[in-house]
């Protein structure tokens, strides 16, 4: 069986960089947020990098936390079929998933 995590990872860095390729969703803690403090929290998840064992088990760089302001806010990416109405069957293949990447604050998970 063929090792799809490098492909993985890279399409999901590529996603939170960029966010191109996918769909961003902020729950209404973040949409609350003023502009000035939404627009450095999503520079500082399109550069985050502190991937490791403990916030990436599989190496796939669908999941981090970051601090902002002296709050905590979480961001992951979950893998859907095109058309958004069922998980992924083949998560390195960006024809066959829609990325999402959900954006919240630490409390609100």
């Amino acid at each position: 069986m063929i090792d799809s995590t490098p492909a993985v990872r890279e399409l999901n860095d590529r996603f939170r960089a960029t966010f191109v390729g996918g769909r961003v969703v902020v729950t209404p803690g973040v949409h609350a947020l003023e502009a000035d403090v939404k627009r450095r929290l999503l520079a500082k998840i399109q550069s985050f990098d502190a991937f490791a064992p403990e916030n990436d088990p599989y190496g796939e760089h669908d999941f981090g936390a970051v601090e902002l302001d002296g709050e905590r806010f979480l961001f992951k990416i979950d893998y859907f079929d095109p058309l958004l109405q069922s998980q992924s069957i083949d998560t390195a293949d960006p024809m066959m998933t829609t990325r999402v990447l959900t954006i919240m604050r630490a409390d609100e998970y």
